[in-house]
């Protein structure tokens, strides 16, 4: 009940929220219920019979023709002068509004309150109770207590829209719902700092705080008050009526961040199905700072038609349906308004319950705007289509495209973007992110991975999604190579050019030390590809070796070893320390080779030499000259000679220039 001074004017008065009337057309002292039926409390006999639903009011006929145009009408249309029975099944508020409206016709006392002012104002609408029957009528006393009361109070705004869901169209007809979507849009966008009143959490017991309270004893005076006080007590609203209220709000200019956030409460709220765990509030939540009663589990009833026929399954599907195709449609544009884990569920959630077509590819293009934001729980969205795969892979394909476009827009047009940001609020530019194709590119191998185990994913699928990001987005290739290995591991069937066809996904080169080491091993790999990783792999330790070497030579024009080796196993960080001790170790075991085929060719020169001088002691049968033997002796001479030079390191002479050299000397030693 609201409290402020009584106002009088015209035969009309509030004392303390009570209504009444100075004209009395019949003493009373009251109405009296039995069972289903109200009587008057007077010695009058009744002689009306209003039924309301399943209610009925045995009235006077004065009292209610002299306050109501539509009783005049009903009766005095009717020629029927004994007409004692109006049946008003479909007079908005029911029962409990007639109540009021015939107490007030009688001069009884009415208690206007925030839960029946609406009621009571589409009743005299109804029944035509205007200023022309008499002056300070019902309407014109409901209309004052909805203009200077209502409006001005943050909680009575609330509780009049909630009680304005049973009144459709009375309600939007008469501007309730928009009066007060407008209040509550223009409260919430008021500074907090000159908030004087309890917010949500901190209930209070005073029933309807005004507005601009200030007293002194206020609750939340000297406490500072959080951005979003009013979003718990927004969510309690039927989904049509919020959608008004939030665009009320966004005329207002509250900030973007914080209406995705309200938003994003109210799904939580209304959508249980929608968060992780999968249990969510239903209806109206014990935590609400407006203590109202509400069991509602939907009620569309002005949106969804004949939905008492359905079955309740179906009507709930229908239900919540709408509230996502709603939500949907009042995001604000801008980025980061709201999570992209909040817009990847709500998509779950919309295609499990078949929302519109337009609003899905709306919400997948919002999705595109933040994918690099999304997780890999949030991907797995199962296939509600009648699909072959477990998982939607089609869906993330085209999250992945919207993405690409995304970016390519962005790098092509960064004018058009800030421009377009100058125009929304205080919208936050989105510039060419180097890291933002990485972190999807790492994204989508472990969402390949993950889904590579379904037996039904096609290859071309895998293979269209691998190759959608462009090579720069990945630097190592090793969550690309385990996504291949689980692929083959779960289609072990694969001929040998699917395989290939698999592995051109991808590059060798931009495989760790561990991954080519394991790769190495895998026999489900083709063999081209083995062979491939092996070559990569020595051709990383021979750059390794060769930026070793030149970094003890001391050569500046070649980068250092750290940061070469930093570039070779950037990816797996991790592994490094082990990589380079298995390289250090290679290198050891390649010189203790080499020095033994050293030893084993001075072995074989040995071996050489003994055969020679076993040669030259075989008896030759032609007899010899002096000069024959002395030469045979030089040239032994010459042989041994040469054999040392070898051991020194020098070169063994031509024997094809040794045996030209020969005769020149013969025949100066004839000479």
């Amino acid at each position: 009940m609201w409290e402020s001074d009584s106002e009088s004017a015209g035969g009309r008065e509030y004392v303390n929220g009570v209504l009444s009337s100075k004209k009395i057309g019949v003493k009373t002292d009251g109405f009296e219920r039995r069972d289903q039926s109200w009587y008057v409390a007077t010695d009058i006999p009744s002689d009306l019979l209003v039924q309301v639903g399943d209610v009925s009011f045995h009235l006077h006929k004065y009292p209610l023709l002299s306050r109501s145009g539509k009783m005049n009408r009903v009766i005095y249309e009717s020629r029927d002068a004994e007409m004692n029975k109006i049946v008003l099944d479909d007079l908005p508020g029911g029962a409990d509004a007639f109540e009021l409206a015939a107490k007030f016709c009688y001069g009884i006392a009415v208690d206007l309150t925030a839960t029946n002012i609406s009621g009571l104002r589409c009743a005299a609408e109804y029944l035509e109770m205007t200023e022309d029957l008499e002056e300070g009528n019902l309407i014109f006393k409901t209309e004052a207590f909805l203009s200077y009361v209502v409006l001005s109070s943050w909680r009575d705004s609330i509780l009049v829209l909630k009680s304005c869901e049973q009144l459709s169209p009375w309600a939007e007809n008469l501007q309730i719902v928009r009066r007060c979507s407008e209040s509550i849009a223009w409260k919430a966008c008021a500074n907090p700092k000159g908030i004087r009143w309890a917010y949500t959490g901190k209930p209070t017991k005073v029933s309807s705080p005004r507005w601009n309270d200030s007293k002194e004893s206020s609750p939340s005076r000297n406490q500072q008050v959080p951005p979003d006080w009013w979003f718990e007590d927004v969510s309690i609203l039927r989904i049509d009526h919020f959608v008004r209220v939030v665009t009320a709000i966004k005329v207002k200019g509250m900030r973007f961040e914080l209406i995705g956030a309200a938003i994003m409460q109210y799904a939580s709220k209304w959508l249980p199905g929608l968060t992780k765990e999968g249990n969510g509030d239903e209806g109206s939540n014990n935590s609400d700072s407006i203590s109202i009663s509400s069991n509602w589990k939907g009620g569309l009833h002005m949106i969804i038609a004949g939905s008492k026929e359905e079955d309740p399954p179906n009507v709930q599907f229908r239900e919540q349906r709408m509230i996502i195709e709603s939500l949907i449609s009042i995001i604000p544009p801008q980025k980061d308004s709201v999570s992209c884990s909040f817009l990847l569920r709500l998509l779950r959630m919309a295609n499990m319950l078949k929302v519109a077509p337009a609003l899905v590819t709306e919400l997948e293009k919002r999705v595109g705007m933040q994918f690099e934001q999304a997780t890999l729980a949030d991907l797995l969205i199962p296939s509600y289509n009648k699909s072959e795969t477990l998982y939607d892979v089609d869906l993330v394909q085209r999250l992945l495209e919207h993405f690409l476009v995304q970016e390519q827009m962005e790098s092509s047009s960064p004018s058009r973007q800030s421009f377009s940001d100058k125009n929304m609020y205080e919208g936050t530019t989105r510039g060419n992110v180097p890291n933002g194709k990485m972190r999807v590119a790492r994204l989508v191998d472990s969402y390949l991975t993950e889904v590579s185990r379904d037996r039904s994913l096609s290859l071309t699928k895998f293979q269209v999604i691998a190759e959608a990001l462009p090579e720069s987005a990945r630097t190592c290739d090793d969550g690309l190579y385990r996504a291949i290995d689980s692929y083959l591991k779960a289609h072990p069937t694969l001929s040998e050019h699917e395989r290939k066809r698999l592995c051109r996904v991808m590059d060798c080169q931009k495989l760790s030390i561990d991954a080519c080491m394991h790769a190495a091993q895998n026999e489900r790999l083709p063999l081209r590809v083995v062979v491939q990783v092996l070559f990569s792999e020595q051709l990383k330790i021979s750059n390794a070796l060769a930026n070793n070497s030149m970094k003890e030579t001391g050569e500046s024009q070649y980068q250092p070893m750290v940061s070469t080796r930093k570039t070779l196993l950037e990816g797996t960080p991790q592994s490094f320390q082990e990589g380079w001790m298995t390289a250090k170790k290679d290198i050891n075991t390649l010189k203790f080779e080499l020095e033994s085929m050293k030893a084993k060719y001075l072995e074989l020169q040995n071996d050489m030499e003994t055969l020679q001088r076993q040669f030259d002691k075989v008896p030759k049968h032609k007899q010899t000259s002096a000069w024959s033997s002395g030469w045979k002796k030089l040239s032994k001479l010459t042989k041994m000679t040469a054999l040392e030079t070898q051991e020194m390191g020098s070169q063994i002479p031509n024997p094809a220039e040794q045996t030209r050299k020969t005769p020149r000397r013969w025949r100066n030693s004839i000479s």
